[in-house]
């Protein structure tokens, strides 16, 4: 397409300029705020944070709701994709535009929807204690629970279209040999559809994960100040502390653990593939 790389470069050179200045450096000036302390650079802030009681717990409980969200989207996820990739194509196409259809929305407008089907006078409520199972209402919102069931439905569709995409490329006839030859379906699953479609895993995966780390919106609005995330928790230190240090640790951290995922599943991913 180029005569040579020189030409390339210099079409790509204006992009790789508006990235710079506009993401690239301004990331860089943010991070670097957590390494800096009396003129000097150091690592004192990120030990005064992990010192902190409550940093530690917002830390572990945001890596354990991201662990826990990705699990259950690819358990769901690929009974939901092994399920539609099996459609006749009209089936396909209309279910295809059903998962879609929630990323065209808001996520403020989806996340808000949670309050009138997990509040006191909610929906799910409103079952509860008109089957007797509660003579109270029960406090749902402002849970751990609010808070992964509104990312699971939040980031669970990127999930399920990664794999049905990676399903889709498998070869046809993996699976039927596998039966024929005598595996039984979790043999089928974990020898044959899981090393296949390991790319849509860590594509997906990752999506999830560090959606669920970085969203803020969902855990604001049903978590609120009772179930603080690394991204909440980071907005409190701008805006109410004014204190940049620590949102540029924990901004730190949230890339770090980012990065560290798609890394770590794509080792996994090649690891079972070699075994």
């Amino acid at each position: 397409m180029f005569q040579n790389r020189a030409e390339a470069m210099a079409l790509a050179l204006p992009a790789a300029v508006f990235a710079t200045l506009v993401f690239l450096l301004p990331v860089a000036i943010l991070l670097s705020e957590g390494f800096r302390a009396g003129g000097g650079w150091t690592l004192s802030a990120y030990t005064d944070f992990f010192s902190g009681t409550l940093n530690r717990t917002v830390f572990l409980r945001s890596f354990r709701l991201g662990l826990e969200v990705t699990a259950v989207s690819a358990i769901i996820g690929y009974a939901a994709a092994f399920a539609i990739v099996n459609l006749p194509p009209n089936g396909k196409g209309r279910m295809i535009g059903l998962i879609t259809l929630p990323l065209m929305i808001s996520p403020v407008a989806r996340t808000y929807a949670w309050i009138v089907i997990l509040g006191r006078t909610g929906i799910v409520n409103q079952a509860i204690t008109g089957l007797g199972l509660s003579a109270e209402p029960l406090r749902l919102l402002f849970t751990e629970t609010a808070v992964f069931i509104g990312l699971l439905q939040l980031f669970l569709p990127l999930m399920i279209l990664s794999l049905i995409s990676a399903l889709e490329n498998m070869p046809r006839d993996a699976i039927p040999a596998a039966r024929v030859l005598g595996a039984n379906w979790f043999q089928v699953f974990w020898k044959v559809i899981l090393p296949l479609t390991r790319e849509g895993l860590v594509v997906g995966g990752t999506l999830v994960f560090t959606g669920s780390l970085t969203a803020y919106i969902t855990p604001a609005v049903l978590g609120g100040s009772k179930v603080l995330m690394l991204e909440t928790l980071m907005y409190q230190q701008v805006s109410v502390a004014n204190d940049f240090v620590s949102a540029s640790v924990i901004a730190f951290i949230l890339i770090v653990m980012s990065f560290a995922a798609n890394i770590l599943l794509k080792r996994l991913a090649t690891a079972r593939n070699r075994r």
